[in-house]
């Protein structure tokens, strides 16, 4: 299939607190070197990576680096980040508010850009002359907006409204006029920037409904940044991951979103031991190791492994039980197994468990141990580990797989 966007090493550098390179000094050298001498930019050389949460040496920071991807015309695209990483900024070069400072972007077809909530609208003026100055803006014709007009009245569901300023709109009003307008432009390339955030869970299940719609119905493409990853979930098929201006990770986004909400948990390692003197643990119970052991060095959908816990008793008479609970990066506890509670004497004690293959899906996981004691939690170890599940099935049918896929519940069709 063809592609519909591709950005080619794009770069945005911008300088910190000012406009321009801040002295007619450097803007006279930029001139010089890059349009007499034909040379690099001297101030590209010295920008720094985007990273909001430290403080750097540079002037320059580059918003963006050496970004490079492809979208095929159709795909719905999820782009995923921490504030500041660079989301925004990419969509703005895409709908051509600003220039990228290196590389090329292609974009084929007519783009539709929600960028801001009310861009583009007049506080003096009715949602109905907004709606004709708005389209007007984003390259509607008169007679293509006065088609399409009571089409985007009901879809933003403001008709009761629709003939009075917008200045006393609420925000999620203006979203919602917002959006009918660029969602009725036809464009091939839709562009929007977090506003479903503003809109209530009404509007924001029939904005994706629609941007289902043009996607797979009328097979547009649409680029879509949010936070909310449930969201990007239902509606994206392709995930990108940026992180402080450059490209982390792509693919399927399911396996994108783990990464993201795992924040690195997945970089723990699978068998973690502890010493008597920091071991975790409460009154007369130490943590001493919480692992998983497998014959291959790869967890699959399709191995078998073991959750094997050591820990030690510090004292005679202690009743416990040990209660696994496995989340997904969703946060929803998949499953949970356990042992009986037994008294204990003071020593140290190994409890396993043995996972099928076949059962869990690809995806990143984190433990949380309970030990309990008379139906009481006694001790809650917290991410005690983490472990990731790497797909070998087709990725076609990925986002229907639920939170379990035992492989080994199949049904058979006969004849009646």
């Amino acid at each position: 299939m063809a592609n519909a966007i591709e950005f080619e090493n794009v770069s945005k550098q911008y300088r910190l607190g000012l406009v321009g390179t801040g002295t007619l000094a450097h803007d006279i050298r930029r001139f010089w070197v890059t349009n007499v001498l034909g040379k690099e930019d001297p101030y590209l050389k010295i920008g720094e990576t985007n990273d909001r949460t430290s403080k750097g040496s540079s002037d320059y920071v580059w918003a963006l680096r050496d970004i490079t991807f492809n979208v095929e015309q159709g795909d719905v695209v999820g782009i995923i980040g921490k504030n500041g990483a660079g989301k925004s900024t990419l969509l703005k070069l895409l709908s051509r508010v600003t220039g990228p400072t290196t590389g090329t972007i292609r974009a084929h077809g007519r783009i539709g850009s929600l960028l801001e909530v009310g861009t583009g609208f007049h506080s003096e003026m009715t949602g109905r002359e907004n709606i004709f100055l708005n389209g007007a803006i984003l390259g509607m014709t008169h007679n293509e907006i006065q088609r399409k007009l009571d089409e985007i009245v009901d879809f933003s569901g403001c008709e009761r409204y629709i003939d009075t300023p917008v200045k006393r709109y609420s925000s999620g009003m203006m979203v919602r006029l917002g959006f009918a307008v660029a969602a009725h432009l036809d464009p091939e390339i839709l562009v929007v920037d977090e506003v479903l955030a503003v809109g209530d869970a009404e509007f924001q299940k029939k904005a994706i409904g629609k941007m289902q719609d043009v996607s797979k119905g009328e097979g547009r493409t649409v680029l879509f940044v949010s936070h909310n990853m449930a969201s990007v979930r239902a509606l994206c098929h392709t995930g990108i991951l940026l992180e402080n201006g450059m490209v982390k990770t792509t693919g399927l986004v399911g396996s994108v979103i783990d990464k993201y909400l795992s924040g690195g948990l997945a970089d723990v390692a699978n068998d973690m031991v502890w010493s008597e003197n920091d071991a975790p643990g409460e009154g007369a119970l130490r943590i001493l190791r919480c692992a998983i052991e497998s014959e291959d060095n790869i967890l699959t959908n399709e191995t078998s492994f073991r959750l094997v816990y050591e820990f030690k008793v510090m004292e005679d008479g202690i009743s416990l039980g040990v209660n696994p609970h496995i989340y997904n990066m969703q946060d929803l506890c998949i499953f949970n197994v356990g042992t009986a509670e037994k008294p204990l004497k003071k020593g140290r004690y190994r409890t396993e468990f043995s996972i099928p293959g076949g059962l869990m899906c690809q995806g990143i996981y984190r433990i949380d141990n309970l030990y309990f004691s008379y139906g009481q939690t006694y001790f809650m170890h917290k991410q005690a580990h983490s472990f990731e599940i790497v797909s070998v099935r087709k990725d076609e049918f990925s986002d229907y797989l639920g939170v379990v896929f035992p492989s080994n519940i199949r049904g058979n069709i006969v004849p009646l």
